[in-house]
């Protein structure tokens, strides 16, 4: 190791902890993407864990998505990164399937699950669509207005306001 080098680094913001597992969750669970994960994993490691929901969700995070939902997941995220709108087709909850045009913000895990979260054009709100009931994701020539993600993290928490 070089001398004079800083090993003061600060923590991951949630949107890079987001942006790293996106870029992970669609590798498979080839030699490459083992490794990236493990190195995923340490640079996690100094979190406080004593929440369920937080050591649920970093399980989470450092898993593999399956193969046809990993592919759909590489759509997404090269819609976030060329700020480019997408055309989903969801199934909701109770079974209902809509398609929508979804300006992609981020993407973010919450337990158990990914989540896309967007713009949705059919709402004309804020939206987080569960990966598992994206039943197709297209590509649309349509841009997306920037967005930036710390904005539209629901699950976050938030810090709260000190008083005056």
């Amino acid at each position: 190791m070089a001398t004079g080098v800083n090993l003061h680094t600060r923590p991951l913001s949630t949107a890079e902890i987001a942006a790293l597992a996106l870029s992970l969750a669609h590798l498979g669970a080839g030699p490459q993407a083992v490794t990236a994960r493990r190195g995923l994993q340490l640079a996690l490691e100094h979190l406080d864990l004593d929440d369920e929901v937080i050591a649920t969700t970093l399980t989470t995070l450092t898993e593999p998505l399956p193969a046809d939902i990993a592919s759909r997941a590489r759509l997404i995220a090269d819609a976030i990164t060329s700020r480019m709108m997408i055309r989903l087709h969801y199934q909701d909850a109770s079974g209902h399937v809509t398609t929508r045009d979804v300006e992609p913000v981020t993407c973010l895990v919450h337990r158990e699950y990914w989540y896309l979260v967007g713009i949705c054009r059919m709402r004309r709100a804020i939206r987080a669509f569960r990966f598992d009931r994206i039943l197709a994701v297209e590509p649309t020539l349509t841009p997306s207005r920037p967005h930036l993600a710390d904005r539209f993290l629901p699950f976050q928490r938030r810090k709260r306001a000190r008083a005056a």
